[in-house]
């Protein structure tokens, strides 16, 4: 696959220092998959594409924050405040009144990876969520991030004791299946995202190359809407966890 025009870009300045730090990390046992196919361009677009709307993401915050007004809010912060109340209702109808708390870990997901799913309509650009490697990073986040919290609302032996359910009797049992249950949340994350979005920008890009006009803006609408619910799938599931994991009772 040819790099994007932003890939290139990205390529070009960080190759030169990227490259080299890869090729010494492959010289460690069980690090040689890491060395990239191509010293001149070590950044694959997926990833170019998450940097990307990282600056975007950064560019519209730092925006934002100079421009914040309570007289006269301009569009970007009412879309701003829209996006934390959603986010602090949700939280709070799901995990109860500490929800607050979570607002910007869980508002962050949803932005980040709406723009992801988003970037794919703009041409000569491509949808990183599209990419296993990108969910499933999303999917890492939120793990770690609702466990986190588990083992800090309840101290590492109560988190564990948690996992092992209501009753002694049936802990050995149940530990190992919420154990196996919490890392099948990887799982279930990271391929219902991959899969959603890499089926439609498949079917977008060839019912765009069959008819011209009217079916490519069909797919398009179909592609902003599967995107937005994604986005708000991945933030409604790690609520979920993260009201589970810091529940008093199991």
């Amino acid at each position: 696959m040819h790099d994007s025009w932003f890939a290139a870009i990205v390529n070009k300045l960080l190759a030169p220092v990227v490259t080299p730090l890869l090729d010494a990390l492959a010289r460690e046992p069980g690090f040689a998959w890491v060395r990239p196919a191509d010293a001149a361009h070590p950044i694959p677009n997926y990833l170019a594409m998450e940097l990307l709307v990282i600056l975007i993401t950064v560019a519209a915050v730092l925006f934002l924050r100079s421009r914040l007004s309570v007289e006269r809010p301009g569009k970007l912060q009412h879309i701003a405040e829209v996006i934390v109340e959603f986010t602090r209702d949700m939280n709070q109808e799901i995990i109860g009144r500490d929800g607050g708390r979570y607002v910007g870990m869980i508002a962050t997901l949803g932005i980040f990876i709406a723009l992801c799913n988003l970037l794919g309509l703009i041409p000569s650009l491509e949808t990183p969520t599209a990419h296993i490697q990108v969910t499933l990073g999303c999917a890492v986040a939120a793990f770690l991030y609702y466990n986190f919290h588990g083992f800090r609302q309840h101290g590492v032996v109560g988190y564990l004791k948690h996992l092992g359910g209501p009753m002694l009797a049936i802990a050995i049992i149940m530990f190992p299946i919420e154990v196996i249950g919490n890392f099948g949340r990887l799982l279930s994350l990271s391929v219902r995202l991959y899969a959603n979005m890499m089926v439609g920008d498949l079917l977008e890009k060839v019912f765009t190359g069959l008819v011209p006009v009217a079916v490519p803006a069909v797919f398009a609408a179909l592609h902003i809407f599967v995107s937005l619910l994604q986005a708000y799938i991945f933030m409604l599931l790690p609520a979920v966890y993260i009201s589970m994991a810091v529940a008093e009772e199991h």
